[in-house]
């Protein structure tokens, strides 16, 4: 993932719905119930962890039992600490106090929840890059240092990949046509890290680093459901028994769900976008236009799909009165920049969403040479009386600047094809009169139209024209 270019827009739920989610996780709930126990009383040892002979008490204040129970309760404990709900008073002495940030739990803002329970969330992540603590025990040194390299653990490594692992969570949710709110198959995520891009089959060396990777992050999304950020189903544990063992019932090997599932949650996708934000990375959430200008908007969406740009689009609307917001959208529009097409296409969209109110601006705009074509499109596809018949030479100014639009938001896509054979198809003298088109994007187009037409006779006359094209304009 590159922090350069934005990030699909993802949409979040409002704060309050996320902040009631995050007071209900067992992460926050058990830090929280930890924090209020603690008193005079309470001691912790020198990194701040509580005193072992007291384990056993906030275990069973948090209603835990078993083996891990102690360790559920060492992990909360240190979670309270960290998102500030406790501090230490006297690290000699290891006593400790309530600390400011709990009363934000209960009175704070529902922003002052989510910025507690971020920092609770740093916490969790970080203890689920670190390897088994009887590994970790085992590696200590005399001088009660980490022996890494007996480890085979890099943990900056370790952090890195867990990063990227829920980095691409994140883009495989937010996208269009990706898993939105369903699920992500596990391997489909560790082969997201694994796989070098363009690897057609992958050797078996590769294969088995990934069925690595499911193992890791097996044990890493186990850690991190508490928190909220997940919903979490694990690999079945027939998968992980040894050969010779018989199942203990039959098995599907076609079922996917049973290597894993993970699905990100609202509350999750909040606190990755977060963290995303913090690393430098774009990314938009939807809604943080609707109080920019038209040209925000129109250049904000820019890289938008259709949906999220519609739902971006949606919010603008609604907080402006119909006649002004489609005035200030066909003023945005405007411009002979390499922008400026896709602004226009995105105007046109926008204009789609309003009723007849905005009549008077579209009308307006007839005779101007960028808008005069969307113009008359808006007011027919609407019944409108008196539009005037657009001329040859706006017809083919529009279709130029819609292909350049197509090609800015799309690519080479299946559809900019269709569009293109659709175009060639229906004049037959198109070539010879596109090349003469004044828009600034008339070459790259005619060269664009070459490259997709798959009849070679249409896409050599493609070519030539954008040939034709550029030296008109002496480029």
């Amino acid at each position: 993932m590159s922090d350069s270019s934005p990030l699909p827009p993802v949409r979040l739920h409002s704060e309050a719905e996320l902040a009631r989610a995050a007071l209900s996780t067992p992460l926050l709930s058990r830090a929280a119930r930890l924090a209020r126990w603690a008193g005079p009383e309470t001691r912790v040892d020198a990194g701040g962890g509580l005193a072992e002979e007291q384990l056993p008490a906030a275990a069973e204040l948090l209603g835990l039992s078993g083996e891990d129970a102690a360790a559920y309760a060492s992990e909360a404990w240190r979670v309270a600490v960290d998102a500030g709900l406790v501090e230490i008073v006297d690290e000699e002495a290891g006593t400790v106090r309530a600390g400011e940030d709990l009363k934000l739990l209960t009175a704070g803002a529902p922003a002052d929840v989510l910025a507690v329970w971020l920092a609770a969330l740093e916490t969790v992540i970080a203890d689920a890059s670190v390897p088994d603590l009887d590994d970790l025990a085992d590696a200590l040194d005399e001088g009660g240092r980490i022996d890494f390299s007996s480890l085979d653990w890099d943990p900056e490594a370790e952090a890195e990949f867990l990063d990227g692992v829920l980095g691409n969570l994140y883009l495989l949710t937010v996208s269009e046509g990706g898993s939105g709110e369903g699920p992500v198959p596990l391997p489909a995520l560790a082969a997201s890290m694994i796989v070098p891009d363009g690897m057609g089959e992958p050797t078996n060396d590769v294969l088995e680093q990934v069925s690595d990777a499911m193992m890791r992050l097996d044990d890493q999304f186990r850690m991190l459901e508490p928190a909220g950020v997940v919903e979490y189903r694990p690999v079945d544990e027939a998968l992980m028994a040894d050969a010779d063992e018989e199942p203990a019932a039959p098995v599907d090997d076609t079922d996917v769900s049973r290597y894993g599932m993970v699905r990100l949650t609202p509350l999750g996708a909040y606190g990755l976008r977060a963290r995303l934000l913090e690393a430098g990375f774009q990314a938009p959430a939807v809604g943080e236009l609707a109080d920019k200008g038209a040209d925000a908007l129109l250049d904000g969406t820019a890289a938008f799909g259709q949906a999220a740009a519609r739902a971006e689009t949606e919010q603008w609307l609604a907080r402006r009165e119909p006649l002004a917001g489609a005035r200030e959208l066909l003023a945005a529009a405007r411009g002979a920049d390499a922008g400026a097409p896709l602004r226009r296409l995105r105007c046109q969209q926008a204009l789609s969403l309003i009723g007849a109110e905005a009549e008077p601006a579209l009308r307006e705009v007839l005779d101007d040479p960028e808008l005069g074509g969307l113009a008359r499109v808006w007011l027919s596809e609407r019944g409108a009386a008196g539009v005037p018949a657009p001329s040859e030479e706006l017809v083919f100014w529009l279709t130029i600047d819609t292909v350049a639009a197509q090609l800015a938001a799309e690519g080479n896509s299946e559809e900019l094809q269709a569009l293109v054979e659709g175009l060639a198809a229906q004049h037959s003298g198109f070539f010879s009169a596109a090349w003469r088109v004044e828009h600034p994007a008339t070459a790259e187009v005619l060269e664009a139209m070459g490259r997709l037409h798959p009849d070679k006779k249409v896409a050599k006359e493609a070519r030539k024209a954008a040939f034709k094209a550029r030296s008109q304009h002496g480029a």
